[in-house]
């Protein structure tokens, strides 16, 4: 009975796997195709011996590329493929995917150690010659580049010398462009050499006036002989690199090179100066790049008409191979190597989103193809030809170098017992001991909203192997590309595309006719008009690792049945237009057909921005400035500090002049300082004398004492003291009604909780403003809830309630804002408040007692890393929604409810410091997610527990820690951390949703509401980022700032930063907003940081509350009103005026009190801002 269960499960197994089998290759989008069938039978076989390893050569596997062109000119796409032991190979296509190898007969064979390759025109005969870029180890003649040049009789003569492109400066791979426009091609040559193989990850002064032999090299062609003019032309900046694209980048028609540089060595981005030379800008361009950056290129993934930059590294998608082979964080050197003019860079691939105006936000997390493991050539194209770029991943290395096991036992190898040759020949022994790297590729399906979706398995990419040079063409020409691999130690991979048989998607090819010196119209741009996008393409042909594509664009265009026009630019700026282009052709545009004058292309308008940076001419140039405390020097493994929350900002009128005043609060050793506005909209700076030992968080002003000014709350916070210390106790400042403040010890009781935000509302109906006061954090014990406080006013004197009042509020959590309002209009002001590992926290107020009722509103599992909170009823149904700024999607973490992110604390080795050791779901499974250097400093009995690198990546979270410890341990999680808007449904019922995802790309922290386009719709104006965090995973620096414009039905549309002129790319904080000379602005706060102001012109009619206003409700004359709350503090440490900018249709105005008084404003009384 038994073995005939058995047998019955296998069968069933056996037919679900068959049905699996099925579907997949319905879905498969390629097919692997077989030397036999092909006739391609390259293998780039690698044999290491005593004369080629890897100390003899750093750079043994790193493989070669592949090039693809028409060589004979008979319509089909050949390949040649590069190789490092073994010769390279051309392979003639003769149609239906099949090939014979010509190489013997053309001329081609060679024994040098071939990297990059090109099919170039160089002769510009109209044949396609072939570059081959050579490394290795040997003479400078053994090193030297070769180039075939095509006898347009089916075989090549080698003339490189002849030609001045016989370098041998170990060279991998070509990039041929006319960087001067003068209509013919130069070349530029990146260099990685071997004779630095100890020092390339050394942080040192760095080399950038072309004296280090790995400077790359540009050639000027001078009538068909090239000449070095690197240092001439600014190519100065030393690099190991690995990847070059050639693009447009600043979009002024002149081209520039992109260069990706493995190990510490910064990335380099030369913007073509337009006078034959070149400055590097990459610092100005990009926040952060790769670390060991590989392959690259550029392309317009998104479809806005901006080029885009992916670069590979080597960061594994899955836990085991993080853990084997990502070393520990090192703060300290990653701050040494910033003082020495590095630029941030971290082990991750990174996708560069062009925003625009030289702005770019890199979003790999969000995107979802930050972890491609060892990986080197990244190819954009629209592999299904829907209308937008896929990402195709080649990955792999023959030995995992990356073994930190291996590599602490080669430690031992540092002593000075034994001989140099004894150690090096145990050192050879050991590496070829190591396994290889062996990998599928990657293939990532574009979805149209800047993700993407790995579609490897369903699409047919399958097998493992050690991938590197890649290109893609349609071989077969039937209107899809196919994908062509150069593997090591194993046949090139050749997909054949089924797009054409299984997708009913049209596609546009476009080939050039160029004058001679450029017949290919190498760098050309192509933007196709279609009814619901455009597409931008450039004729770049290097693209990847050290291969080259076809000189002929391949356009995807989904189910569009027409192209309403093709706009081509040529290199030297002349253009051409042609519309109502058929589809599913090869169109040829001609050079001659194109024309140069000031018209030439026909786009829409250009509006004017809504915001105007206004920093500057307004007097509010201020600069926070950070102290050097860092939190990681306490408790290791932090995700992120909170010694560098500030500055919080606040606007009122201080002096009682009737103008906005502002002030922004100081890190510890820094005074706050006060902005005085004057009668013409500026400001003048004025200092509030006293402590400047605290760190300044959450500020207020509100009348305290009902003298009828505004008095000064500072919160006292951050974590550069010791818990409970005097220097966070809570500061009051008393004005005399003129702006001159007061310290008044006496009114506050003792409140040495580490604190966040300070949020006021006359909450039990007195008549005076009471507070609440967020805990952020206990100094050294994190995760571990500070107090919270609810204070009760007493005609300027404030006590301590929490417990009577508000006894859930006390230690709540991690509180990072807090806002009064009143969320069921029930007449009393409600409290919500959020944080750090925090659901959104309810609390109704039930006439002066607040209560939880987080799980009756529907938000039960809400918990996330919440920065702050800012209501506005954006459906205009008379109650208020909100909006909540939350950590984003654009980090290495995620979470959900079924996944969470979890933080267990303990102080698991009884040293008397609380461990925050962080757990999170990779593919289906709890892990640590810390790396086991980082965990063993802060736990130094996990040392013992995972004697190595191996046993940590195999264990799970929970086999890391005994059940008891667990159990012990202070747990806290998180499930959400999409920042959201939350519809009020009414009776208390909350509806929550995600932003666009624009707003996912960074932190949430300051928010404004406001009618900012003046359609009659509440729009969010906000700012993000954090760069206190831990080093490995960089900082968050992603966001430009944003405006999400609101239909009036609670759903946004993000305007992209370039059109609005709002860019707060800064460390921001929060967002305040005040009046200034007819003007709404909006102001930045930034960590460490100039402050930034934007204007915009109102022109609206405006009301100022009366300090005890609570609410108004406006009335349009379409009938329909809404409600607008005036509240005391919201969103992250933000206090603006508390003004109504009021629409052109309103026709009522109702005001009414904390105690619920109503009266009517008449409109005629207001004034205009």
């Amino acid at each position: 009975m038994n073995w005939l269960v058995k047998n019955v499960r296998l069968r069933i197994m056996a037919v679900f796997l068959l049905v699996i089998t099925a579907c997949q290759q319905k879905n498969a989008i390629f097919e692997q195709l077989s030397p036999q069938e092909t006739g391609i039978d390259f293998d780039n076989k690698l044999v290491e011996d005593s004369v080629y390893n890897v100390y003899s050569y750093m750079n043994i596997y790193t493989g070669a590329g592949v090039a693809t062109g028409d060589v004979n000119n008979d319509g089909l796409p050949d390949l040649y493929f590069s190789g490092n032991q073994v010769s390279g190979r051309l392979y003639l296509n003769q149609g239906n995917l099949q090939f014979t190898d010509v190489t013997e007969s053309a001329g081609l064979i060679n024994e040098r150690w071939g990297t990059g390759v090109t099919m170039v025109d160089i002769n510009q005969d109209g044949w396609l010659d072939i570059y081959v870029c050579v490394s290795g180890i040997g003479s400078n003649e053994e090193r030297s580049n070769l180039l075939y040049i095509n006898q347009q009789d089916g075989t090549f003569t080698e003339e490189a010398t002849a030609y001045g492109l016989a370098d041998s400066r170990q060279v991998m791979h070509a990039a041929f462009l006319d960087y001067d426009r003068d209509n013919d091609l130069d070349a530029f040559l990146i260099i990685n050499p071997t004779d630095s193989v100890f020092q390339v990850d050394v942080v040192k002064p760095r080399k950038t006036n072309g004296q280090s032999s790995s400077t790359d090299v540009l050639l000027k062609n001078e009538g068909g002989t090239f000449v070095d003019v690197s240092r001439d032309a600014g190519i100065l900046i030393e690099g190991q690199s690995l990847g070059v694209a050639v693009t447009d980048i600043n979009q002024d028609n002149w081209p520039d090179i992109y260069i990706s540089n493995d190990f510490i060595g910064n990335d380099v981005l030369y913007i073509n100066q337009q006078d034959g030379t070149f400055k590097d800008e990459a610092l100005g361009y990009f926040k952060h790049t790769s670390y060991a950056g590989m392959g690259n290129d550029a392309a317009d993934f998104n479809n806005d008409g901006l080029v885009d930059i992916i670069e590979l590294d080597m960061c594994p998608e899955d836990n085991f191979r993080r853990k084997l082979i990502l070393p520990g964080t090192n703060y300290e050197r990653f701050q040494m190597a910033i003082q020495q003019g590095y630029q941030p860079q971290f082990t991750r691939n990174t996708l560069q989103w062009n925003r625009g105006n030289g702005n770019f936000s890199e979003i790999s997390f969000l995107s979802g193809v930050s972890s491609t493991d060892w990986s080197w050539s990244p190819l954009l194209a629209d592999y299904d030809n829907d209308g937008d770029k896929d990402l195709f991943v080649t990955n792999g290395f023959r030995r995992d170098l990356g073994d930190l096991d291996y590599i602490n036992y080669q430690q031992t190898f540092n002593s000075p017992m034994g001989s140099a040759e004894a150690k090096l020949a145990k050192k050879q022994e050991n590496v070829l001991e190591l396994e290889g790297v062996e990998i599928t590729d990657y293939l990532f399906e574009n979805q149209g909203d800047l993700t993407f979706i790995n579609q490897s398995e369903s699409w047919g990419i399958r097998t493992p192997g050690f991938s590197h040079g890649a290109v893609y063409a349609d071989l077969d020409h039937d209107g899809d590309l196919e994908l062509i691999v150069n593997t090591t130690n194993s046949p090139a991979h050749i997909y054949k595309n089924l797009t054409s048989e299984k997708k009913n998607h049209a596609y546009l090819k476009v080939s050039f006719q160029g004058l001679r010196g450029n017949q290919f119209g190498i760098g050309a741009k192509v933007i196709v008009y279609q009814p619901e996008q455009i597409q931008l393409y450039e004729n770049n042909i290097s693209r990847g690792y050290a291969s080259s594509v076809v000189p002929t664009l391949h356009i995807g265009l989904g189910h569009s049945a027409v192209v309403d026009s093709l706009h081509v630019i040529w290199p030297d700026g002349r253009w051409q237009t042609i519309t109502e282009v058929e589809i599913n052709q090869l169109l040829t545009v001609a050079y001659e057909n194109s024309r140069r004058d000031s018209t030439r292309l026909v786009s829409a308008s250009v509006k004017t921005a809504i915001f105007q940076k206004v920093s500057n001419s307004l007097g509010l140039q201020y600069t926070h400035q950070e102290n050097d405390f860092v939190d990681f020097r306490q408790q290791r493994i932090l995700p992120h500090m909170h010694s560098q929350g500030g500055p919080g900002m606040a606007v009122g009128d201080i002096n009682g002049d009737g103008w906005d005043d502002l002030f922004i609060g100081g890190a510890s050793g820094s005074c706050g300082q006060f902005f005085l506005q004057q009668p013409n909209g500026s400001f003048l700076p004025q200092l509030l004398e006293g402590n400047c030992e605290s760190e300044d968080m959450g500020v207020l002003l509100f009348d305290a004492d009902g003298d009828h000014d505004l008095d000064l709350y500072v919160v006292s916070g951050g974590s550069s003291f010791p818990a409970d210390s005097p220097q966070y106790q809570d500061r009051l400042y008393y004005n005399d009604g003129l702006g001159n403040f007061t310290q008044d010890q006496s009114a506050l009781p003792i409140l040495t909780a580490s604190g966040s935000c300070v949020t006021a509302s006359d909450y039990d109906q007195d008549g005076d403003l009471d507070l609440f006061i967020g805990g952020r954090i206990v100094p050294g014990q994190y995760p571990l809830p500070p107090a919270s406080y609810l204070l009760q006013n007493n005609q300027g004197n404030f006590t301590n309630i929490t417990s009577g009042d508000a006894p859930e509020l006390s230690q709540i959590g991690l509180v990072t804002s807090a806002l009064w309002t009143d969320y069921d209009n029930d007449g009393w002001i409600d409290l919500i408040v959020v944080g750090e590992f925090m659901p959104i926290s309810f609390f109704h107020n039930q006439e002066g007692k607040l209560v939880e009722q987080t799980d009756n509103a529907n938000l039960t599992g809400t918990n996330g890393w919440w920065n702050s909170i800012a209501g506005g009823d954006f459906d205009q149904d008379g109650d208020t929604d909100y909006v909540l700024g939350n950590l984003g999607l654009n980090s290495p973490y995620r979470a959900s409810a079924q996944e969470p992110l979890c933080v267990y604390a303990s102080d698991y080795d009884k040293n008397g410091s609380i461990d925050p050791v962080m757990c999170y779901y990779v593919q289906g499974e709890n892990y640590l997610a810390h790396r086991r250097d980082d965990i063993v400093k802060q736990i130094n009995a996990m040392r013992a527990r995972f004697k190595t690198y191996r046993s940590y990546a195999e264990a799970t979270f929970e086999k890391s820690f005994l059940p008891e410890e667990l159990d012990a341990a202070y747990v806290v999680h998180s499930k959400r951390f999409e920042s959201s808007y939350l519809e009020n449904l009414g009776n208390g019922k909350f509806n929550i949703r995600e932003l666009p995802i624009e707003a996912q790309i960074s932190p949430i922290l300051g928010m404004a509401v406001q009618d900012y386009n003046q359609d009659g719709n509440l729009d969010i104006l906000w700012s993000g980022n954090f760069y206190a965090v831990e080093a490995a995973a960089g900082p968050r620096d992603a966001s430009l700032g944003g405006l999400l414009l609101g239909d009036g039905a609670g759903n946004f549309t993000s305007v992209p930063p370039a059109q609005t002129g709002f860019i707060a790319d800064g460390d921001a904080r929060g967002i305040v907003q005040l009046s200034s000379a007819s003007n709404l602005v909006s102001v930045v706060a930034n960590n460490n940081q100039p402050l930034e102001a934007f204007s915009t012109f109102s022109g609206k009619k405006i009301y100022r509350a009366n300090g005890n206003d609570a609410v108004a409700t406006i009335t349009l004359t379409n009938g329909k009103s809404y409600k607008h709350e005036f509240t005391y503090g919201s969103a992250y440490l933000s206090q603006s005026a508390r003004l109504l900018w009021l629409p052109s249709s309103t026709r009522k105005l109702l005001i009414t009190s904390f105690q619920n008084s109503l009266r009517e404003i008449s409109l005629d009384s207001l004034g205009k801002d």
